[in-house]
């Protein structure tokens, strides 16, 4: 038997709250989506003023970056090439319709060597996308290192 580690609301509330303090420190307004290990919805927050696309956006963001244990955008960093017919990513979305992306603003939530979850962010452009997650998985784990979760 194995021991699995999960994500809460209470987790997610704290990604939630950290990501859109940066969003708006930066001056874009997102949307945050944070998801279990199997790519499954734990919290979804649009920011007022994000576009209304951003929500499937960053659901898909986030169901790939927990169910593939990789951030969006090393789908076209990887060696292989970015992900075009006859490369190493192509052909994966077409399993997962609608729900698999590889652009940058996904990013796994990992906590000792484990993938928890992943969190999607999707309004601003890379850069921004990558701050946001990047506050929002800090103060999480911040919040491990504090004993307030698991």
């Amino acid at each position: 038997m194995i021991t699995v580690k999960r994500l809460t609301l209470e987790d997610a509330r704290i990604i939630l709250e950290a990501a859109e303090v940066r969003a708006k420190a930066i001056g874009v307004a997102e949307t945050i989506c944070v998801c279990d290990d199997g790519g499954h919805l734990i919290a979804l927050h649009r920011m007022t003023g994000a576009r209304i696309t951003g929500v499937e956006i960053a659901m898909a963001k986030a169901f790939t970056a927990a169910g593939h244990r990789r951030a969006t955008h090393k789908f076209n960093a990887s060696p292989s090439g970015p992900a075009l017919p006859g490369n190493e990513a192509f052909g994966i979305h077409a399993m997962h319709p609608g729900k698999f992306a590889i652009f940058v603003g996904g990013f796994p939530i990992e906590v000792e060597g484990d993938v928890v979850g992943g969190v999607g962010i999707s309004g601003g452009n890379g850069e921004q996308d990558t701050q946001v997650g990047e506050a929002g998985i800090a103060a999480f784990l911040a919040s491990l290192k504090a004993g307030k979760s698991f």
